[in-house]
């Protein structure tokens, strides 16, 4: 697992596959840590978080971007190590909780060997543990990390996703509806792709600095501007 300084508070953990960001919120109040990685990471991030100098008690909130299990894989193991809430969004909460199971995509033509190669990587991969949520998420709810989050319904990828927006510091955490690998896209493997489009044209019209993706390499500078122009909006 790499470790990675995004901005002064928010730190990204990187996976063989997948992302979790940890942020650091002001005044001793916490951490709070974005999606969890595959199964069996726990103990990674809590030595990470301890590096960082947060104790398992120091963690607040997990908030689950969407059910796939490259981002809640360890989360409940995480909340149990750590007492730590666990949100999610509405829709995508009996999923993580293992109530039903996973939608499948509706792949394009051009990614279904990008999924069979994804699927066949990961086969060896132990299933996901359950895992209860604590906050069903939805559209203008609000969260205090020691400054005012957002949150966002961002349905296409699953139809429970939501982004992240901090309103004060200007980051966007996407989870897997955008995508930065080779360029600003929306994700892949999508229950509804022209849904994803949307919500990705939804998060382009944001004015932020930061995007913090579920793939790729954050925008740490003028994120805003960048991702409208990947939408084909006007840059301003």
């Amino acid at each position: 697992m790499e470790i990675t300084q995004v901005t002064p508070s928010l730190w990204m953990f990187t996976f063989t596959a997948g992302q979790a960001y940890a942020v650091r919120m002001p005044g001793g109040a916490g951490w709070a840590l974005v999606d969890t990685g595959l199964p069996e990471h726990a103990e990674r991030i809590l030595d990470a978080l301890a590096d960082l100098g947060a104790r398992p008690g120091d963690l607040k909130e997990i908030v689950l971007t969407h059910s796939h299990m490259d981002h809640t894989g360890s989360a409940a193991a995480l909340a149990a190590a750590t007492g730590a809430r666990v949100l999610a969004g509405a829709a995508d909460a009996p999923v993580i909780r293992g109530e039903i199971p996973e939608p499948p995509p509706v792949l394009e033509e051009w990614e279904v060997p990008l999924y069979e190669s994804v699927h066949a990587a990961l086969a060896d991969v132990p299933p996901v543990t359950p895992c209860r949520v604590d906050r069903e998420l939805g559209e203008g709810d609000v969260l205090d990390w020691g400054e005012e989050v957002r949150v966002l319904a961002v349905p296409g990828h699953t139809a429970g996703s939501v982004a992240l927006h901090l309103t004060s510091s200007g980051v966007l955490f996407t989870g897997d509806t955008i995508a930065n690998v080779q360029q600003l896209m929306p994700g892949v493997f999508n229950v509804d792709r022209q849904q994803a489009v949307a919500s990705f044209h939804r998060q382009a019209a944001l004015d932020v600095q930061t995007a913090c993706f579920g793939h790729g390499a954050p925008l740490t500078v003028g994120a805003g501007a960048a991702l409208r122009a990947a939408a084909g909006q006007p840059v301003s």
